[in-house]
């Protein structure tokens, strides 16, 4: 299945001066300039989506099925019982279409896209201390399997095929489909679970 080559912005993003006494001071220059990652004025610190990457927000569940489809080396966070899967900058406009190619369209799918003008929350550095965060707060995004250093992050993210596209990324169709496959199972155990657990589910969003 052919689909466009997504690339992204070689113009450097312009950079921001480093306050070491603000709120999230070192976490916020780490990924605007360490990463090249643009983030949001403001607290708490948020990311830009759609600008260097996608998000596909999943149960933590049905993501853990799934992680076997992703590159060494891509990043992944949890957010309380949610995970988000960082997906090539433009992805999250593909994919209604590929589900409904899989013919996962028609099925209802715990399951949210963050595409070009959304924000996610920016889980600390691993390892890092940001003034201002005395912890960890529960829920709060965490990564699963952080970012590596320097800036070819976005070369190992899930993407559409395309020919003569380079590097090594994963096939964002199949992830899809593990994906799918396991927010459905996901969903079927919650509502032979009973009211309560099913309850929790929320419908196919894009966003």
């Amino acid at each position: 299945m052919a689909g466009p080559v997504l690339t992204t912005s070689a113009v450097p993003l312009p950079r921001r001066p480093f306050d070491p006494d603000a709120p999230d001071a070192r976490a916020r220059h780490w990924y605007e300039n360490a990463l090249g990652w643009p983030t949001v004025p403001g607290q708490p610190l948020r990311l830009r989506t759609g600008v260097r990457f996608d998000v596909l927000d999943v149960p933590a569940e049905a993501g853990a099925g799934a992680l076997g489809h992703l590159a060494p080396g891509s990043p992944v966070a949890l957010r309380g019982d949610r995970m988000e899967l960082l997906l090539a900058a433009g992805s999250a406009e593909e994919v209604p279409g590929v589900l409904d190619w899989l013919e996962w369209g028609a099925v209802t799918l715990d399951l949210r896209l963050l595409g070009a003008g959304g924000t996610v929350e920016a889980p600390p550095p691993t390892g890092a201390v940001t003034s201002g965060r005395a912890g960890t707060v529960q829920g709060a995004a965490v990564w699963l399997r952080p970012p590596g250093p320097g800036r070819g992050v976005e070369a190992l993210l899930p993407a559409m095929p395309a020919v003569g596209r380079e590097g090594s990324a994963p096939d964002l169709v199949r992830l899809l489909d593990t994906v799918a496959a396991q927010c459905h199972r996901v969903r079927l155990r919650r509502l032979c679970a009973g009211p309560a657990a099913s309850g929790r589910n929320q419908p196919l969003a894009f966003s």
